[in-house]
């Protein structure tokens, strides 16, 4: 079954420049790609984080081998006794999710895999959980199949892939309820957001990809 895994990271004080020449295009998550053990693997860059997006095939792979190149200029989290330099998003919405590696191939060609990111008000962070769940599990309507929003803290990280696949979900929902606003909009997902302090914009951003690969593409495996 594939696990769809999204990291946070920091780069340490002064070390951005030189973790992100090391990282390159992702050597380390091409060859796991390559070898069958990840189906996509991508990195995304915004300010002075680092975000992963990838999905395990064979195995739980852990972040430091992902992003094996970045490991000597990442910061450390506090908040264990261990040293820890990747934080765990938390999955707070999908359209869809993996039946099977069979369901989870891209039946077209991907011509861009792009991450974006968005600040809860933190007030606001249960209200938009809970109407997001009953979306996800009533599957009151249907959307794009590889987009997946993560939360740590009240920092949104989303991954998306163009063009959009939109179809409907194989797994079924585990709610029987109708609880999902009709229409959408009565969520009122605008007084969810922190505006953005440049610009004062509500919602997401995109940030910049650093890598993305697939299985399905070309040169991969060969």
């Amino acid at each position: 079954m594939i696990r769809r895994k999204i990291y946070r990271a920091a780069w340490a004080r002064g070390n951005e420049a030189a973790g992100r020449a090391a990282l390159g295009d992702g050597a380390a998550a091409r060859a796991l790609v390559s070898s069958g053990e990840l189906m996509t693997a991508a990195a995304f860059a915004w300010k002075s984080n680092l975000f992963l997006y990838y999905e395990c095939v064979t195995r739980d792979v852990p972040p430091e081998e992902v992003a094996a190149e970045a490991a000597p200029f990442l910061a450390e989290w506090p908040g264990r006794e261990e040293p820890r330099y990747w934080i765990e998003m938390i999955d707070v919405f999908h359209f869809n999710e993996p039946a099977s590696y069979e369901h989870w191939l891209r039946k077209q060609p991907v011509e861009r895999r792009g991450g974006r990111v968005a600040h809860l008000l933190p007030e606001m962070a249960a209200s938009y959980i809970y109407y997001h769940y009953q979306l996800q599990e009533e599957r009151a309507f249907h959307g794009d199949k590889y987009e997946i929003i993560a939360m740590h803290e009240n920092l949104l990280f989303g991954y998306q892939e163009f063009p959009k696949t939109v179809e409907p979900p194989v797994v079924p929902g585990r709610l029987r309820t109708k609880g999902t606003p009709d229409p959408w909009t009565d969520s009122r997902m605008d007084l969810h957001f922190q505006p953005w302090e440049d610009d004062g914009y509500l919602y997401f951003k995109p940030v910049e990809t650093l890598f993305a690969h697939y299985v399905g593409d070309t040169g991969i495996g060969d």
